[in-house]
This record gives C-alpha cells, structure tokens and sequence, in this order.
C-alpha cells in the first residue's frame, strides 16, 4: 500500500497553488522537510512562494488553525514571524484530499553557536513570543508531559521491530529508570504551562538583514518557557551559563522567567531524545524516512542511544543551570 504522500506529485503541487488564484511558472523546488512536504513555488511576474503541505491525519482543522491564529497575533503585536498568507480570509486550503497552506519566501542565516551578542537578539525575541504566548492558552493543541513525549515515546518503540534484541533489554531497563526519574523531576517541579513555539531549535530562528525572525510554528503547543530556551545552549558548563545570561538578559526585557524551571532542562532534553526515536518509528511507512535515514534500526545508533540515555541520567544529579 503506498503512502498518501506518493500521490503529491510535481503536477498536484501546482494544481493546488493555482486552484486559490496564484499562476505558477512551473518552477517547483522540493525544500527539507519530513514531517511535511514543503515546495518553493515559482508565481508568474512575482517572487516564488512557500507551499506547505500538512501530513494526513496528524493535525486537526481547529488545530493547524490555531497555529496561525498564534502566528498572526505574534505578527500583530510585531513579533518578527513568517505567517501564512490569507486568500479569501482563508489560511487552510485543500486540493485533491491534502490540506496546504502558503507562506511568502522568508531565507536567512541560523545563529551562531555560542556568540552572545546573537543570544542576547534572541532572548529579547523569545521574550516577546513568551509575552504573546502567555496571554491565553490553546484550546486544540497538546501539552508537552513526560506522558506523551516520554511513556508514550517509549511505548511506541516496543511496540515495533526498531531495537535490535541485543540492546533492547539495556534500551528498556535504561529508559524506565530516566522515565521514573523524570516523573519525579517535573512533579517536584511545576512550571506555568504557555504557548511554546515548541521546536526552537537555532534553525527555526533566522537571520537576515541583520534581524532574527522565526519559522516553522508547525510543533507550537502548550509547555513550560525553558523548553523554547534550552536549544539555544551548547558547549561546556562554564560556557553554558554565561549564554544562559546573555540569553535572559535580553529575555527579561520582555518577559518574566521563572528560575524554578531551570532544573527541566535536562529533563526536557531526555524527552526530546525519546521522542526523536519515536517519531522516526511512527513515520517509518514513509518511504521518505527509510531513505533518508538508513541507520535507524541499526545497532549502532541503538548502542548510541543507550549511552545518551545514561548519561542523561547523570546529568540529572548535576547541579542544575542558574542565573548569576
């Protein structure tokens, strides 16, 4: 049985961006996207545009609605993000069984690791989204958990043939006891749950003419502040907490942080990980995943994921990140 997504050709692609009253030059680009199947789309005399195309049965109507009810009050209050575009006061759009949505062409640079200057713009960028977010929650999205990025992530990869049997039982063993300690962690922990651009990691926040702009609002749920802040750190330690301070100094111009949240970092982390798993075993029947990720399923990266898992639960009896 052939997946949905065979039957997105080149041809449908620019049936559907003309079906709303654009006329294509017939220039079309694949972009890098799984999760979805995202196109540069040549426009007749005009600049190209972005069409997004939603993977079937993952959001509802209401919710990928939300996401651009989300998206246009952050560009209200001029939070710099790149919104769908309205035709006929309409966002969401369906041609031949799949819903789209177009976007204007938005490039840019990702930030640079570890330079504070940049974390700074990005704190104060993040602040503002958070100022937005916190105003109000969403109704058809979910709440990032343990439960649903965690127990339900680890579910889903017993449940199919992914962990080779020679790691499974150190897979299994390892991940209960981070799940347990993780339970333990954002129970002892509570944190005001908002609207999260939820995926912020540095290639989701661009940069061009010297301003930083988000994207891709595709994962935005409910969920605690840090989780959109945590990505923005890499390195050592010592070079952790001076981002960490740059990141909030230009944060807190715009919005609150609770330092109790800092704690979830590495908790967060951990989720991350499962779930990242999880959903390649979820999408495995899109032959676009086989393809790009052959080493799935292999020993090596299951052996790999032990190893993260461990140390993920010593990191967990570290002394958590904070503020100076």
């Amino acid at each position: 049985m052939s997946h949905p997504f065979a039957a997105l050709t080149p041809d449908l692609v620019l049936d559907a961006v003309e079906s709303i009253g654009y006329l294509s030059d017939a220039r079309i680009l694949a972009l890098n996207s799984y999760e979805n199947r995202v196109y540069q789309v040549g426009i007749e005399d005009d600049t190209p545009l972005i069409a997004k195309f939603y993977r079937p049965q993952r959001w509802t109507d209401a919710a990928i609605r939300e996401e651009h009810s989300f998206t246009f009050e952050l560009a209200e209050c001029e939070v710099p993000v790149v919104a769908p575009l309205v035709r006929d006061g309409e966002t969401l759009f369906e041609h031949a069984g799949f819903r789209f949505t177009l976007f204007p062409r938005r490039g840019g640079r990702a930030p640079e690791p570890g330079n504070l200057e940049q974390l700074y713009r990005l704190g104060q960028l993040l602040g503002r989204l958070h100022a937005v977010g916190s105003l109000r929650p969403f109704a058809h999205r979910e709440t990032l958990q343990v439960q649903n990025f965690g127990h339900a992530s680890l579910a889903t990869l017993l449940e199919g043939n992914f962990i080779p049997r020679s790691l499974l039982p150190a897979y299994e063993s390892v991940a209960r006891d981070l799940l347990k300690r993780l339970d333990d962690l954002f129970a002892n922990n509570p944190a005001q749950a908002i609207r999260l651009h939820g995926d912020c990691h540095p290639g989701n926040l661009l940069c061009r003419d010297d301003t930083f702009h988000m994207v891709d609002l595709d994962d935005c749920r409910m969920g605690p502040a840090v989780q959109d802040l945590w990505m923005m750190l890499a390195g050592e330690r010592h070079e952790r907490l001076s981002q960490l301070s740059e990141l909030m100094d230009g944060y807190q111009e715009f919005h609150d942080f609770n330092p109790r949240e800092l704690p979830l970092i590495e908790g967060l982390r951990s989720l991350r990980l499962m779930h990242y798993s999880a959903w390649l075993a979820r999408r495995w029947d899109d032959p676009a995943f086989p393809r790009s990720f052959p080493w799935f399923g292999s020993e090596r990266y299951w052996g790999e994921q032990v190893l993260m898992l461990r140390e993920q639960l010593a990191a967990l009896d570290e002394e958590p990140l904070r503020l100076f």
